[in-house]
């Protein structure tokens, strides 16, 4: 549309004379989006972007709707035709119009309040489950038909479900699902990462789009699947994602970029796309012949112009070792070399562009996955990069009198940051104390969390509106619950209140986590599925905390162990901290919770409570682990 029309003469020389023409970067302003693109679903009974909004000077809408061509076309009329006729109206029939744009302005607000109700109950998590089940792809994996979003926080409920009630079936879907996508073509098999999405069912061929949040969330559950399995596919896909974001998407100053884009050259692909004598040209005949068969690449292609996207969707590692007379090792070195030279000769192509822009709420949701990956992973270089991204937040994107702002590009920072930037980053914060039990990480949460609750909390009906009361203010104030292609602030921000409650004692932060599930009981309920991440925050509750206390000394190897074994265990609804010997008044001053629990005779010990009732000081490793096994 930008192309047809805005950077058209006619059409622009008609928008400069009869409107004020807008354009809306919707990731640096997504309460913008997010009302008017409510506003075009109630109008017109669909939504989705390009999205076009005609509006009253004082932002009451009358016309809504999503993709026009110039010109009429196959009986769809042109952005001209409409363009006409609103002037026309809006000339002869004003007072009509703005009466109208009053009456959907009127209607807008109640559509954003929650639906109250008596509360979320464990019958709400059988439910989901059920619905999950009956929309699983068998075949595929995933849930329901093309196209495919990964949406991770579904694998986060289904992995709680499984580890509280032992239903093979949740881990099973979930298991599957990973592997599939990580053999289809959403996973890029050279540069790593994963792409937007699937257009198809299979996960073969994707929307080319990179963008952070969907490879944070999904390096998280590959993290906890890995943790719930043991299996080291799932820690080695993680890996893979941090290596990408770490080369592709990390500014020099150490925030992380927003995405990359699908077009390159002006054709979407095509900088990840072959064919096989451009393959054989570079590795040679038998090696090229080999790629070519493992990864799907073939004459007639899979893609457009008969061009291939890797794949691993048909193969079999052993039979193809077996087809060239190779071992199974020497087949994997063969493909490795060949994937090292085929990146560099893809590295020369021209590459899509790069939104360079650095969103505190998507940084928020991959210092928390990175920081994630250093505790599950055991490597350094992870909680360095969470860390130093998170340093360049508070540094960059606040401003003097500590409000956290949302988007920082070529030395800018602007926007008052939203709900979902506050509750991204209190999470990414939560996991950086987990990752190397900086008490600062723990205070800078906590002091974010009380501004949340000052600029955000609705006191009369709960929940936590997008934007908040210092912002500019649009025509109505939205709340955002439902979790999409990234989980909402409100969702996270119930997760983060119960964590925070069971570290530091405070039942305030309890009783809100209460009323959010109030606040919006009756959305959930309506479709539980919908709502994955703030099911979590129902598991948590629901389910019971874990508290868990090492006390020692943080560079003895008891201690390592003992914070390996408690890291390599899948615990969703555990919360730990390390009382270092010699800092232990520090630690109690933030966590009351753990004074007493030191170590005994200098040894490692570790305390392991639930709800706050605990076991019998732990001294012997092998013990730790068969308790936290159980």
């Amino acid at each position: 549309m930008e192309r047809e029309s805005f950077e058209d003469d006619e059409v622009a020389a008609f928008l400069n004379k009869h409107f004020v023409s807008i354009k809306v970067d919707r990731e640096e302003r997504p309460d913008v989006d997010h009302l008017y693109m409510t506003v075009c679903q109630e109008m017109t009974g669909h939504g989705g972007w390009p999205l076009t909004i005609v509006m009253t000077p004082d932002k009451k809408p009358f016309f809504a709707g999503t993709y026009f061509p110039k010109e009429r076309k196959y009986g769809r009329l042109g952005i001209l035709d409409i363009l006409s006729q609103i002037t026309d109206k809006w000339t002869s029939e004003r007072e009509r119009i703005e009466r109208a744009g009053e009456q959907i302005t009127q209607a807008l607000q109640p559509r954003f309040e929650g639906a109250v109700g008596d509360g979320l109950t464990e019958e709400v998590l059988e439910g989901a489950f059920k619905r999950f089940v009956a929309n699983f792809d068998e075949t595929y994996g995933g849930f329901g038909s093309a196209p495919k979003f990964p949406s991770p926080h579904n694998f986060g409920f289904l992995l709680r479900y499984w580890k509280q009630t032992g239903r093979d079936k949740a881990l099973s879907m979930v298991e599957h699902t990973l592997e599939s996508m990580y053999r289809g073509g959403i996973y890029d098999h050279l540069g790593l990462g994963f792409a937007r999405y699937s257009v198809d069912e299979m996960w073969l061929i994707p929307h080319f789009e990179k963008m952070l949040y969907d490879n944070a969330l999904l390096a998280n559950a590959y993290l906890e699947t890995y943790q719930a399995t043991g299996n080291p596919f799932f820690g080695r896909v993680a890996r893979d994602v941090f290596a990408y974001v770490l080369r592709d998407m990390t500014s020099p100053e150490g925030g992380f970029y927003s995405a990359e884009d699908a077009d390159s050259e002006g054709e979407e692909g095509k900088f990840y796309v072959w064919r096989p004598e451009e393959i054989k040209e570079h590795l040679g005949d038998r090696a090229g012949e080999i790629f070519c068969n493992y990864y799907g690449v073939t004459e007639q292609g899979n893609f457009e112009c008969h061009t291939s996207h890797l794949n691993l969707i048909d193969t079999d590692h052993h039979a193809i070792a077996k087809e060239y007379g190779m071992s199974e090792e020497e087949l994997s070195r063969v493909l490795e070399e060949a994937r090292h030279k085929l990146f560099e000769v893809r590295d020369k192509r021209v590459h899509p562009g790069k939104d360079d822009k650095i969103l505190t709420a998507w940084n928020g949701l991959m210092i928390a996955a990175m920081a994630k990956g250093a505790q599950v992973l055991g490597d350094k270089r992870y909680s360095d990069a969470a860390r130093k991204a998170a340093e360049f937040i508070l540094a960059k994107l606040r401003r003097e009198d500590g409000r956290l702002l949302a988007r920082y590009r070529e030395g800018e920072a602007a926007f008052p940051a939203y709900l979902d930037d506050y509750a991204f980053l209190i999470w990414g914060f939560l996991e950086l104390y987990e990752a190397d039990f900086d008490l600062k990480h723990m205070e800078t949460a906590l002091s974010l969390t009380e501004e949340v609750n000052r600029l955000f909390r609705d006191d009369t009906n709960g929940g936590y509106f997008f934007y908040g009361s210092d912002s500019e203010q649009l025509i109505a104030r939205p709340k955002e619950i439902y979790d999409g292609a990234i989980p909402s602030g409100n969702s996270v921000m119930t997760l983060n209140l119960l964590r925070l409650a069971r570290l530091t004692g405070n039942q305030q932060y309890e009783k809100l986590a209460e009323r959010q599930f109030e606040a919006f009981s009756g959305n959930v309920k309506a479709y539980p599925p919908g709502y994955s991440h703030m099911l979590m925050a129902l598991q948590f509750a629901v389910y019971g905390s874990k508290e868990i206390v090492i006390a020692g000394d943080p560079d003895a190897e008891d201690t390592k162990k003992m914070l390996e074994a408690v890291r390599k265990t899948f615990l969703p609804n555990a919360v730990v901290v390390l009382n270092p010997m010699g800092k232990e008044a520090e630690v109690v001053n933030q966590f009351p919770f753990v004074e007493g629990k030191t170590a005994k005779d200098g040894k490692a010990t570790a305390y392991v409570c639930e709800n706050y009732s605990c076991l019998s000081p732990i001294q012997d490793l092998t013990e730790l682990e068969r308790i936290l096994r159980k």
